[in-house]
């Protein structure tokens, strides 16, 4: 049984929504799941590399920033200077293909988190909320990566 950290950045409610329903997926396999639903980076780099794979639902806003619920993270992950001591970690990017800053703010977290030593698990998973299925695209991914 593992235990798994969902970090949840959200505007509307829609990747809360498909956090949640990531949750029971990993319940139901056995796992171990904490929701975060305003992350805080600082709290959870102090217990880096020690319990826990953290998987990050991160929604684009606006100009390509991060989710609401998630700024702070955005904030505290850039700005942090240490290393994550192989973190395991996977990003799951949700935003809106219409717009050019398509998943950026997922980009960002994946691109921030490996550069601070963190470990990825897997590719990232991008969502496009008006082309996909949101689930069953997460759960194809789900099922073709080993948690």
């Amino acid at each position: 049984m593992a235990t798994f950290d969902i970090l949840i950045g959200t505007t509307s409610g829609n990747t809360e929504y498909l956090a949640l329903e990531l949750a029971d997926y990993l319940k139901q396999k056995g796992h171990h799941c904490e929701i975060h639903d305003e992350p805080d980076f600082d709290s959870l780099a102090e217990q880096a590399g020690t319990h826990s794979t953290w998987i990050a639902c991160v929604a684009s806003h606006g100009a390509g920033d991060y989710a609401d619920s998630m700024l702070e993270f955005g904030e505290q992950l850039a700005a942090f200077e240490g290393h994550l001591n192989q973190q395991p970690y996977l990003v799951i990017a949700i935003g809106d293909s219409c717009y050019d800053t398509y998943c950026a703010a997922g980009r960002d977290c994946d691109e921030r988190l490996e550069k601070a030593g963190a470990k990825r698990l897997a590719e990232r998973l991008e969502i496009d909320m008006s082309q996909d299925d949101p689930e069953e695209k997460l759960f194809t991914w789900l099922e073709n990566i080993q948690l």
